[in-house]
């Protein structure tokens, strides 16, 4: 695979959420324009080939299992999950040395299958910590996944920048006004930036009032936003009354993340874990649903017109007017291009 100065490779990209990969079923979905295989050892262990048989290309996908592994459908070649030919059905069964599968190393770790879409060995120590989805009751968290036809660039934006709460989103999340006059306080690190916003409101953000001891009176509110390559953003936010600290919110750990299918289409995957409700499996289906009649019926809308008025032009070629509140997703768009563009110079020396 060459290098494409589109995508960051040497990195982790979610593939797939834990659930969407069951025990039997041979899972495929495109990542960074290539068709991946996904499927479970009998074991459990996760598995990740090219989708693609090297004889006739026949998507591997199409197949059957046998035990732990893939034959293809079209003439039944079989391989195992390290992509190797194990069976040739055909003449005198010789294996061709051609005939083999590249394999994707594949981590499962917080719900989530993390591949490695670089042909240089993997960097295990860029796998992401996102602990704290783990912690806790497991009724207290949820996970979704959607597809969006953008750039995956602008999902990120659109998560960094939370001014527009006020201007998109239903009462539900509303700030009532108190966001956007706010100007984040901005840190740019070596590999990553951050963002946080601290306001206060009366009464307090829905999503938390029934949860704390005064619901209908004012609170102090925080946002603190973390993107880490290639496309994470560990979103917190929280609220408290009275002369508690944040560290004692109401409040919730969220991960938004997304990997490209092609330059122009998004898988978006989302977890949430909240410290309050927390056994309450059924509350994870509320919180699911509103996350997707947010993003699918308000942002999804807007962020779709906003690509079909781009179309393929890149972002600063088309000179955008910045305010303020662009100061977290402007770093994060340029951070992400050097990192692309020294990957890029390293792979051509």
């Amino acid at each position: 695979m060459k290098s494409n100065p589109t995508y960051l490779l040497n990195a982790w990209y979610v593939a797939a959420l834990s659930t969407e990969v069951g025990p039997e079923a041979l899972f495929h979905r495109t990542i960074l324009d290539t068709s991946v295989l996904m499927y479970r050892k009998q074991d459990g262990t996760p598995v990740a080939l090219h989708n693609r048989c090297p004889h006739r290309f026949a998507p591997l996908h199409l197949g059957t299992r046998h035990g732990d592994e893939v034959a293809c459908r079209y003439h039944a070649l079989q391989f195992d999950c390290s992509g190797k030919c194990t069976k040739n059905p055909h003449g005198n069964g010789h294996i061709p040395q051609a005939a083999q599968v590249r394999q994707f190393p594949l981590v499962e770790r917080f719900g989530f299958l993390w591949i490695w879409m670089a042909e240089e060995q993997p960097d295990y120590e860029r796998l992401p910590d996102f602990g704290p989805l783990d912690e806790g009751h497991p009724n207290g968290i949820g996970y979704t996944y959607m597809h969006m036809p953008v750039n995956y660039e602008l999902i990120i934006d659109n998560v960094m920048d939370l001014s527009h709460i006020d201007h998109v989103h239903g009462e539900i999340i509303s700030t009532r006004g108190k966001l956007s006059p706010v100007v984040p306080k901005v840190q740019e690190l070596d590999r990553a930036i951050v963002a946080r916003w601290e306001w206060k409101q009366t009464p307090a953000m829905m999503i938390f009032a029934n949860f704390l001891s005064q619901p209908r009176e004012e609170a102090d509110h925080y946002f603190n936003i973390t993107w880490t390559p290639p496309a994470n953003i560990q979103l917190s936010v929280g609220a408290v009354q009275g002369e508690k600290s944040f560290d004692e919110c109401i409040g919730q750990y969220d991960l938004h993340t997304t990997t490209p299918e092609s330059q122009f289409s998004t898988h978006y995957f989302f977890a949430t874990r909240r410290n309050h409700n927390e056994e309450d499996g059924e509350y994870n289906a509320i919180k699911i649903k509103a996350m997707h009649q947010a993003f699918e019926d308000e942002d999804g809308p807007i962020i779709r017109a906003v690509q079909d008025e781009m179309g393929t032009s890149e972002f600063f070629e088309l000179d955008p007017v910045l305010m303020s509140n662009d100061v977290a997703p402007v770093k994060v768009r340029r951070l992400l291009k050097r990192l692309i563009d020294d990957e890029a110079r390293t792979n051509d020396s």
